[in-house]
């Protein structure tokens, strides 16, 4: 496809990604229905997981960041007794065990993962060891440590026991979490071991089911349509993935100065009281990201609308 054949798209769709494909793919597909001519995703979901994967369009893409540091909400399921080298169950078994907790077993250490924790990330992971990713030097044999790091566990819950052998569960949690680890260090702590058998994602930031459409109902559109799929019923504004920092409403001359990247006062006695990150609007349209500062904004990325 032709860069003239690509077409200005600015906003957010929530997928939601099936099981068995990897995010990029996922992008892949409907980039190809609709035809934007920049895109990306924010917080990758691993193919064994389903469900919410935000996708950015145009100037979206420059709020990418904001998106991926919100919390995350899962659910997933455990299968007791049996630990793979990957953590879920795409690896291969390293350990089994006979013990299976009971359902006051699990609602006793549900305190110990919660609030800041130390995690040990899954060998089969996405970080980098001396340049290369975790999981191409554990597929390649080689023995990968990588250090505990602090992670944020705001919520964990039980929700059921389907079975002896598996336990259904829901947290929500910060940026850089692996659910994984988390279900391999809880089977770890009640005597057992433990692996993920199913996992979804519910939420993203401010982006959750309500607002999520399935890949194959885009891919039904796209069959049915003679051009592009038309995605506007589904775009979410550029502004749903800042609902956590302040908007600031500017006109005039100083929405001209930031779009050229300097920075403006905040003038008026009822101008807000804010410092940090903010976004700057014009006209109800975003206008530019940038932090306030001693009474002035200062934008660091500005949007771009042109085409």
């Amino acid at each position: 496809m032709s860069a003239s054949q690509k077409r200005a798209i600015h906003g957010w769709i929530v997928l939601d990604k099936p099981v068995g494909m990897t995010s990029t793919k996922a992008l892949g597909i409907v980039k190809r229905l609709i035809r934007p001519k920049k895109a990306g995703h924010a917080g990758t979901l691993d193919p064994l997981a389903s469900g919410i994967l935000p996708l950015a369009f145009g100037e979206a893409t420059k709020t990418v960041p904001f998106a991926m540091d919100g919390q995350k909400v899962y659910r997933f399921t455990v299968r007791w007794g049996v630990e793979t080298d990957t953590d879920d169950a795409d690896g291969a078994s390293v350990e089994t065990s006979d013990v299976r907790p009971n359902e006051a077993d699990i609602e006793a250490v549900l305190s110990e993962f919660t609030g800041t924790i130390k995690q040990t990330p899954p060998a089969y992971s996405a970080i980098k060891v001396d340049g290369e990713r975790a999981y191409d030097l554990a597929r390649a044999g080689v023995a990968v440590d990588l250090e505990p790091r602090p992670v944020e566990i705001e919520d964990l819950s039980f929700v059921a026991s389907p079975d002896a052998d598996h336990g259904e569960f829901e947290t929500a949690c910060g940026k850089g979490t692996y659910v994984r680890a988390l279900a391999r260090d809880m089977a770890r702590r009640l005597g057992t071991c433990g692996h993920v058998v199913a996992l979804r994602r519910t939420a993203v930031g401010p982006f959750d089911e309500s607002d999520a459409i399935s890949l194959e109902k885009f891919e039904e559109l796209g069959h049915k349509a003679t051009a592009p799929v038309d995605p506007a019923q589904f775009l979410l504004p550029i502004e749903t993935a800042l609902d956590d920092i302040p908007a600031l409403a500017f006109g005039g001359e100083d929405a001209a100065r930031l779009r050229h990247g300097q920075p403006v006062l905040i003038k008026g006695s009822d101008a807000p009281i804010v410092s940090g990150p903010a976004y700057a609007t014009a006209r109800g349209r975003p206008v530019a990201l940038g932090q306030v500062e001693q009474g002035s904004f200062k934008p660091t990325r500005v949007f771009n609308f042109g085409g």
